[in-house]
């Protein structure tokens, strides 16, 4: 039942009372700018149909009680006792949002607790960002609620340091931006310094175009160690070369960091600093020649993803050389990596033979069957009800 009004019966079944609204908010799809954001790099994505909904209730008390649809029992904790190690498991997003909305201004000491109910069609584990669409929908709801005022872009800092300081994942700011300032057929361009946001239309239904998702299946968590060593391997290579981030280095940069920094460390600063172009490019690409260019860029992230930041795992490298051998105009790995999902975009008529081609090429490989479904670029977080 993960639609709003599915929510918001099962909200009332739970509670005993209707909820009071439901909002929603969208998982997302990079189209480019992998590892950059921590940088204070660019990045590309846009948000997907599959959404998280929350509905919400009035308390008379000072709790704060979620339950959802995904585990068995609810979770509770008075407004005052919120803090990053005061919870854990999944209620670590929902309630991290409530303590970080603290730590921006809200005065918390003087709203009163909420009921919430989650549910949720965002494939979790896939790359597709299920936890910054929970933490998206449940920001932009107790801030309407409680009457804050924060615009999106705080929203998007809030979900942030939830995801940071209470579930204990280093992520930047992307996968919030997505969520909440998405609009359709379109994608975002995110200066992830400025927090400058523009949106850029995307047109792939125009040209025919679709952008298929391969789920690989194999999961990953943002908290675990990869993501986490590629992060201090950046700030190590800043470090090395006498600058705050690798925002403030270029491609030009590059041989000086080879002659500086050891292999290991070279080949991750080379990768962002080579993504943060290939940002840039696809965006030009994108206005000056449509979407049907863009797909050696979308090649070259993935490359760089495989052979530079040593993130991807043996399904996500077949699922993109699969599908870059089966006429997709372009394919890369998107998401954090250590698993997740490929992209590909490719013509509408070849979907169904692309389609073929990967399923065909993991049962080769002994591999578990693969996920695949196309995409539509969304509308970002909303209230639904």
């Amino acid at each position: 039942m993960s639609d709003a009004a599915g929510t918001q019966q099962l909200f009332t079944e739970y509670y005993g009372h209707a909820p009071v609204g439901v909002w929603s908010a969208p998982g997302r799809v990079n189209l480019i700018g992998e590892h950059t954001d921590y940088n204070d790099g660019f990045v590309f994505p846009f948000a997907i149909a599959e959404r998280t909904w929350v509905a919400l209730g009035d308390r008379a008390d000072r709790v704060i009680r979620v339950a959802t649809s995904f585990a068995p029992d609810p979770v509770e904790i008075h407004l005052d006792d919120l803090a990053p190690h005061a919870v854990d498991g999944w209620a670590a997003y929902p309630l991290g949002v409530a303590w970080a909305l603290g730590r921006f201004g809200a005065d918390l000491g003087h709203v009163r607790g909420v009921d919430l109910f989650i549910t949720s069609d965002v494939p979790v584990g896939a790359g597709l960002s299920s936890s910054a669409a929970l933490e998206s929908a449940v920001a932009l709801a107790l801030d309407e609620h409680w009457g804050l005022g924060l615009d999106r872009p705080t929203l998007a800092k809030v979900g942030q340091l939830a995801e940071n300081e209470v579930v204990g994942a280093p992520t930047g700011i992307l996968d919030q931006s997505a969520s909440l300032l998405s609009e359709p057929d379109s994608a975002v361009f995110l200066d992830c310094r400025s927090l400058d946001a523009e949106v850029i239309p995307l047109h792939f239904t125009a040209e025919g175009l679709s952008l298929l998702v391969i789920d690989t299946k194999v999961t990953h968590a943002h908290a675990t160690g990869g993501y986490a060593a590629r992060r201090a391997s950046c700030e190590a290579g800043a470090r090395g070369l006498g600058v705050s981030s690798l925002r403030d280095l270029d491609v030009d940069d590059l041989d000086r960091a080879r002659a500086v920094l050891d292999d290991e460390t070279f080949r991750r600063v080379r990768h962002i600093l080579t993504e943060n172009r290939r940002v840039l490019d696809t965006v030009r690409t994108l206005r000056e020649q449509g979407p049907g260019a863009i797909g050696p860029l979308l090649d070259a992230s993935h490359a760089s993803m495989r052979d530079d930041f040593e993130i991807t795992v043996p399904e996500i490298d077949l699922a993109a050389a699969t599908a870059q051998a089966n006429g997709a105009v372009g394919a890369r790995m998107t998401g954090g990596g250590f698993g997740g999902s490929v992209i590909a975009l490719v013509a509408d008529d070849r979907v169904a033979e692309l389609t073929a081609a990967v399923r065909a090429a993991f049962a080769e490989h002994g591999f578990g069957e693969p996920v695949i479904f196309t995409e539509q670029a969304s509308a970002g977080a909303r209230r639904d009800a």
